[in-house]
């Protein structure tokens, strides 16, 4: 049997042993508990772990592009006062040749010629120099950045328009025809609902339909791309992505309960065999718009990563990315607030005596399940546990509920509803401390 025992620190309190079914049950619960009081400290550090990590190899990288780049001005600097002796030495050729010439108009015919294979061969020269150092150029780390930049607007643009299609299959093939189905004599579903289900879904289609022709036209003036005040004009608009975001776990409720209707769903799921649809269902055309911001961060970061610190929309991208990822934070916490939020009151609503310490919004959920309590043995003797009436011999299936600062133990009744254990069956985890034991027995 696989149990593991929580002892407390307060004088008078004996421990509590709970078994598991097998051990890797038993080994989830003790890892569970052990990392619920600072599990929110554990993910902040990962995500800053994972931004620290980003940002030293855009600093890497940035700082071997900015070597390399040193470099060829040196290079260009000594070629330069090269090309200038050879300039000075030319015109002081020039200007000894000169006399000479003005004295022989009428030059041998054979001089003429070899003038003119030497002027020939000067062009041939200069043509064979200038071609290699477009060639140095096309081979230079600068030119493979830039090449990469642009590829990486490319892919923003195709993007952009595949997201387009996506509200667009997403209003005209939904929302429009439910919207006209809310006014028909019979309504399979009212307008209160399908405005909760499709929350600023037309007008996030109308402002990246205008986003996406500007950057259309971007790429008309190519190789000259000038994205910052695109960006500029989408920034203002993004309070109506929060909105969005904010209701989605609500909006999928509320088409989960109208699909209890028959003439709903049948209605749907003509909607959804629609050839535009491609076999995809309602609910993964409302999911896209919660991964296109930070679709647009990780496409900030990229073109950040290859475009130089001098650039004249650098600090403009900047500014656009700080703003993305500040609101991406919001939306975050929202998201995960509000979902916590629900989740708490579905268990509270099934306790039926309640359970006031879940109205705690601080109060995070970890995991749920099934427990075996066994009877605690002190000194060769089975004595009563502290918690709840258990028979002495019997163990009793308990329903348990983890979070960061309690642990709720309960009983089913026959009827399948759930009850706290009179004593105990509410413990704070606030002043506990783990005990792993290591023996076999």
């Amino acid at each position: 049997q696989y149990y593991f025992t929580v002892l407390f620190g307060h004088e008078g309190q004996k421990p509590l042993e709970l078994r598991c079914d097998d051990e890797i049950d038993g080994d989830e619960w003790v890892e569970a508990i052990h990392q619920a009081s600072y599990s929110d400290i554990l993910i902040e550090r990962e995500v800053l772990m994972q931004k620290y990590i980003h940002l030293v190899q855009i600093v890497e990288t940035e700082k071997i592009a900015a070597n390399q780049l040193r470099h060829q001005l040196e290079d260009q600097d000594t070629e330069i006062e090269r090309l200038k002796s050879e300039i000075i030495a030319l015109n002081k050729t020039k200007e000894r040749m000169r006399p000479y010439q003005g004295h022989h108009e009428d030059e041998d015919p054979d001089i003429k010629k070899i003038k003119k294979v030497q002027s020939f061969m000067r062009g041939w020269l200069c043509r064979r120099k200038w071609k290699t150092i477009v060639q140095d150029y096309i081979c230079s780390p600068h030119a493979e950045s830039m090449r990469k930049r642009n590829q990486i607007v490319f892919n923003m643009v195709e993007a952009e328009s595949e997201y387009v299609h996506q509200l667009y299959v997403l209003v005209n093939c939904f929302l429009r025809p439910l919207r006209m189905a809310a006014s028909s004599k019979k309504p399979p579903i009212s307008h209160d609902d399908v405005s909760s289900i499709f929350l600023n879904s037309e007008t996030i289609m109308f402002l990246h339909e205008i986003f996406h022709q500007g950057l259309k036209a971007r790429i008309a003036n190519w190789p000259t791309l000038i994205l910052a005040d695109l960006f500029d004009i989408l920034l203002p608009m993004l309070n109506i992505y929060q909105e969005f975001v904010r209701n989605h776990q609500y909006s999928l409720q509320v088409l989960a309960n109208c699909k209890q209707n028959r003439d709903f769903d049948k209605l749907l799921k003509q909607y959804e065999a629609n050839p535009a649809c491609e076999g995809r269902m309602l609910e993964t055309f409302l999911t896209y718009p919660m991964f296109q911001i930070p679709r647009y961060i990780i496409t900030l970061h990229e073109l950040l990563a290859h475009t130089p610190h001098e650039h004249i929309e650098r600090k403009s991208l900047e500014f656009a990315k700080s703003k993305l990822e500040e609101l991406s934070r919001v939306m975050h916490d929202e998201v995960s607030d509000t979902e916590n939020i629900r989740k708490n009151l579905a268990i509270e609503r099934m306790i039926v005596e309640g359970c006031d310490i879940l109205l705690d919004t601080s109060q995070t959920f970890i995991r749920q399940g099934s427990l075996i309590q066994v009877p605690s043995v002190e000194r060769g003797k089975l004595s009563k546990v502290r918690l709840g009436s258990l028979s002495l011999k019997k163990e009793g299936e308990r329903q348990c509920f983890l979070f960061t600062k309690h642990f709720l133990i309960c009983t089913r009744s026959s009827g399948g509803k759930l009850h706290l254990l009179k004593t105990g069956g509410v413990l704070s985890l606030m002043d506990c401390t783990l005990i792993e034991e290591t023996e076999t027995n």
